[in-house]
Order: C-alpha cells, then sequence, then structure tokens
C-alpha cells in the first residue's frame, strides 16, 4: 500500500498493463491526469480532435494487438470520442477509454461541461466502470484491460470524476483481478469438433470464410493448414483481409457487395462452409435467405450472440477460434489421409481463371492501378489503412494482403475519417514499418489536422489521396439508383492538398500518372515526414463488381448497365 492520489494511482496502473502511448486531449475535468502523467514514462500524442484520438488508439490495437488507449475531458470530450468508441465496438476492437467527469458532488447539477457519459456510450461498448473512490481505480484499469482484450474484444470506458482523480488514499496495484460472472467460453465442445471435421470431409465443395476473429486470435496459420489439407478454397470478410494471404493459391479474396466475382460465385455454389469469426454481415452476405441456402454450414466464433443471429448454421461452435482450429486440424489430420485434386478444385481454379484475366468488365482504370501500384511496392509487412467510400472498395477489390494486421478499415460502421487517424495509431504501435492511409478526399478533410500530429510528434505516415471532388460512393449510387440526380454529393472549394500538407510542414506531392504516383510514392514511405499524394481521379469511375443492396450474392453487376 502507497498513500498517492486516484491520478498517480490511474498512470500506475496504465504503465502495470503495458501501456507506453495514449492518445488524446487534456480539459478541465481530466488535468489531475495529465499532471501525473508529466512525471511519467508513457507518451501522450496530443491528438486534435477526440475523434480522431479514439481512432489513433483503434489503428493502435488493431496493429498491434494491444488495446489502445485514448483520453478525454468531461462533456464534449467524452461526446466527440463516440463515434470512435462506436467504430471500435463494430469491429471488436480492444481500446480503452479514459474520461473525466465533474466532481461527486456535482453529478447530476447540470455543472458545467456535465454529461452522462456512462449512459451515453453504455450501447457502444463491452463494458463502462466509474470508480468512486481513488482506491477504486487500480482495479477498474486491470478488469478494463481484462474485458477489452479477452473473448470477442471491444471498447472498454472508464469515467472518473474529478474529485476521485485528485482524493488521496493508501493504494496498492493488484497482479490480477476476478469479475464475477466474466468467464468467455473458449474450449469447444470434442463432439463438435469431430462432427465439422466429418462434415468437411464429407463434403464435395467445401469453402472456408475467414473473418477477423481469426485475426484477433491469431489463427491465421491453423487455418492455412487446414485450408491446405483439404484443398478447399478460402474467401474473406472485408475485415477478415489478411486472415489468409491473398498471394495464395486457394485465395479467392473478399465476398460481399463489392467482393470478388469469383469469390462471390463460388461461395454461391459450394455444399459446406467453414465460417470462422465472422459475423454474416448483410454486407457480406447479400440476402441472408439466399446465402448457402443449399449448404452445410459449420459457424465458429467466441461470441454465442453470433451464432444463428444473421443466418442460422447446421452445426454453432462457441469457442476461441485460435483453440477450435487447433482442434479441428487435429481432427482432419486424424481422418485424412491425403487429399488429391477434385473436381471442385478444378471448378474453382477454371473461374478464377475465368475472373482474374479481366472478362467480367472490369475497367482497370486509373484508380485500381493506383491501388495495385501500392502493393506492388509497399513490403508484405507494410499496413494500409483505408477511409470509407470508393478508395475502401478498390482496396477490397485490387489490393492483396499478405500478412494479418496489415490492413486496417471501418467495416461494421463504415466511419469517414477513419483511416488517417488509424494510420497514426498504427504507425505509433509499429514504427519501423511503413503506414500508408487509401482516402478519398471526403474523408480526408474530415481528419485532415491530423496532420499536426504527425508533424510534432514526428510520425511519417503517408496519405494516397484519391481525389474525386466528390462524395463518390453516394455519387455511385445516385448514378446508378436514383437517375443522376446528384444531391449534395459535388464537394466544391476543393484545397489544393499538396498546399494543405505543406501548410502542416508536411510534404505533399501530386500525381497525374501511374509512372508519377509510383515515383513519388517509393519516395513516400521512406520519407521522416508525413506525406500527402494527391492523385486527382474523375468521380465517373465507378466501382464494380457490385452487389445491389437487397440482392442475393449471384445478382452481381459488372457495369452500370445491368442495374
Amino acid at each position: 500500500m502507497v498513500k498517492m492520489s486516484g491520478s498517480q494511482a490511474l498512470v500506475q496502473g496504465l504503465w502495470s498493463e503495458g501501456v507506453r502511448a495514449i492518445f488524446g486531449i487534456p480539459g478541465g475535468q481530466i488535468m489531475p491526469v495529465y499532471d501525473a502523467l508529466y512525471d511519467s514514462e508513457i507518451r501522450h500524442i496530443l491528438a486534435r480532435h477526440e475523434q480522431c484520438a479514439a481512432h489513433m488508439a483503434d489503428g493502435y490495437a488493431r496493429a498491434s494487438g494491444h488495446p489502445g488507449v485514448c483520453m478525454a475531458t468531461s462533456g464534449p470530450g467524452a461526446t466527440n470520442l463516440v463515434t470512435g468508441i462506436a467504430t471500435a465496438y463494430a469491429d471488436s476492437s480492444p481500446i480503452v477509454a479514459i474520461t473525466g467527469q465533474v466532481a461527486k458532488p456535482f453529478i447530476g447539477k447540470d455543472a458545467f461541461q456535465e454529461c452522462d457519459t456512462i449512459g451515453i456510450v453504455t450501447p457502444i461498448t463491452k463494458y463502462t466502470l466509474q470508480p468512486m473512490e481513488p482506491n477504486e481505480i487500480p482495479e477498474a484499469i486491470k478488469k478494463a484491460f481484462l474485458i477489452a482484450s479477452t473473448g470477442r474484444p471491444g471498447p472498454v470506458l472508464i469515467d472518473i470524476p474529478r474529485d476521485v482523480q485528485t482524493g488521496v488514499s493508501d493504494i496498492s496495484i493488484p497482479d490480477k483481478v476476478e469479475i464475477r460472472g466474466y468467464k468467455p467460453h473458449i474450449k469447444p465442445h470434442p463432439l463438435q469438433i469431430e462432427r465439422a471435421a466429418d462434415l468437411l470431409l464429407n463434403a464435395d465443395k467445401p469453402i472456408i470464410w475467414s473473418g477477423g476473429g481469426v485475426i484477433i486470435a491469431n489463427a491465421a496459420p491453423q487455418l492455412r493448414a487446414i485450408a491446405e489439407l483439404l484443398l478447399a478454397p478460402v474467401v474473406t470478410s472485408l475485415i477478415g483481409k489478411g486472415s489468409f494471404p491473398e498471394n495464395h493459391p486457394l485465395s479467392l479474396g473478399p465476398i460481399g457487395m463489392h467482393g470478388r466475382p469469383e469469390a462471390n460465385k463460388m461461395v454461391c455454389e459450394t455444399d459446406c462452409l467453414l465460417a470462422v469469426g465472422v459475423r454474416f454481415s448483410d454486407r457480406s452476405t447479400g440476402r441472408f435467405d439466399e446465402f448457402c441456402q443449399d449448404a452445410s454450414i459449420i459457424h465458429i466464433d467466441i461470441d454465442p450472440a453470433e451464432l444463428g443471429k444473421n443466418k442460422k448454421p447446421n452445426l454453432p461452435i462457441v469457442a476461441d477460434v485460435g483453440i477450435a482450429l487447433n482442434e479441428l486440424l487435429a481432427a482432419i489430420k486424424r481422418k485424412l489421409a491425403k487429399r488429391e485434386e477434385t473436381a471442385w478444385s478444378k471448378r474453382v481454379e477454371e473461374v478464377k481463371e475465368q475472373f482474374q484475366n479481366g472478362s467480367f468488365g472490369e475497367s482497370k482504370g486509373y484508380q485500381p492501378q493506383i491501388v495495385e501500384k501500392i502493393r506492388e511496392i509497399l513490403p508484405s509487412n507494410g499496413i494500409l489503412t483505408t477511409e470509407v467510400g470508393k478508395n475502401q472498395m478498390w482496396g477490397e477489390l485490387y489490393y492483396k494482403v499478405i500478412e494479418p494486421r496489415t490492413w486496417i478499415t471501418s467495416t461494421g460502421l463504415g466511419t469517414m475519417g477513419f483511416g488517417f487517424p488509424a494510420a497514426v495509431g498504427a504507425k505509433v504501435a509499429k514504427p519501423d514499418v511503413p503506414v500508408v492511409d487509401l482516402a478519398g478526399d471526403g474523408s480526408f478533410r474530415m481528419t485532415e489536422n491530423s496532420l499536426a500530429v504527425c508533424v510534432d510528434e514526428h510520425i511519417p505516415v503517408t496519405v494516397v489521396i484519391l481525389n474525386n471532388s466528390s462524395l463518390g460512393m453516394v455519387e455511385q449510387w445516385q448514378r446508378l439508383f436514383h437517375d443522376k440526380r446528384y444531391s449534395a454529393v459535388k464537394l466544391s472549394g476543393s484545397p489544393d492538398f499538396v498546399k494543405l500538407a505543406e501548410a502542416y510542414g508536411a510534404q505533399g506531392f501530386r500525381a497525374q500518372s501511374i509512372d508519377e504516383f509510383g515515383k513519388v510514392f517509393k519516395e513516400a514511405i521512406k520519407s521522416e515526414v508525413a506525406t500527402v499524394i494527391d492523385c486527382p481521379v474523375a468521380s465517373e469511375e465507378d466501382v464494380f463488381p457490385f452487389v445491389p443492396p437487397g440482392r442475393g450474392l449471384k445478382d452481381v453487376l459488372y457495369g452500370a448497365e445491368g442495374v
């Protein structure tokens, strides 16, 4: 037991959890914590908006696999975190958000900068805590990190009244903590594993669908081993890109609204689907009633709420994905001597060759070429984040992800402005690898002030802007489904992004051809200064293939004429 303030206890508790970087903005009701940070070795990275601080913590978590930490004051500081917290919640990303609160005697009195932070964020967090005495803070920190990072990960928020931060008490930092009622189910039932192995081995046309849960569980090697044993092709969800190397012969790429056409086609033909760490999102499956309607579905997930939520599986398995795949791999090895090339293997290769040769009418315009050039130049361990919109979909279709945790994008919430601050957080987590944000001009404008963070904190990320002076994906939908009635999508008054970067002290380039882009991109990722590359593109260049909303995966459009 050591006499210390609540703020000092908070900082010591964070240090004991391995926290070495925090993203945040100070304010009146969190100022005691910042005073304690002054004497700490924890690096504080001053964001320019609290939403960006949350996205930075999220990017840090996804790149590193460890919880990211963000911090804000009460009232508007806390509410500005909400979009970033909701983004992390939708994508099962472990962040710990710490907010100041007005002193206990003022709670409920409409005090200056008071709001019910706990009430606001409860629906978008895995758990919330509000220590009311200084000696409760270390246990709250320990609980927050345990809950955020175990089971199905997610954001946890700690809201601390100001007088609890300043109060002094005899405090100790616990080595471990027990949380009554919190015991994530991680071991699969042995009989379910045996049945899953039998279903897969007896299938004529098996497919594996790999999601973000495989990356979270660090289970990519086990999944690859199973695929290679079964000679089963692998598709991914959008967030699952990287859980299986997309340069592997068995890879078909992502499925869904803007998935690879060969992936969508083969999923429609399978007779047995092994779905691992996915949530059967509508953007991945299209119509739930049509998705794999003639196939046996095995669904492995650590969250029992996901099993049958959108699509009822034939065999649900609640378990940690890594443990389940280890046991499934062992069961398959016991039962399978050797699998030779099958008619299904030949069919998969035939369809892959058909679509990857471009026979589905893809334009291969400037934007896909930029994405492919990024992949050509960026090393396999380089990290690509994306914004939301056409840039994200070009990335989904044309950027082959080789390693886990090198593709970071907002999928569940679809948050514009996510990619750039997430790239900052990823670069803090992985300072020795290049980090690139693939952006649209609409998204980049929302969080471009993070350039100041990059310059001040010497965080050299690269931003590639596919600049069409439009909210491009909205424009595409208005073109296809609203008779070209373009409402509120044209971004007039566009800034000169090169000059904007230079105004912040970063460097900027403009690339108007693929050769120009390749040259400046190589320079950018080696630079010690944040770089913005402005790539003027046509807003009329639409993203295809495309499964229209409300349709099944078989209803793929390869151009506007199919609408």
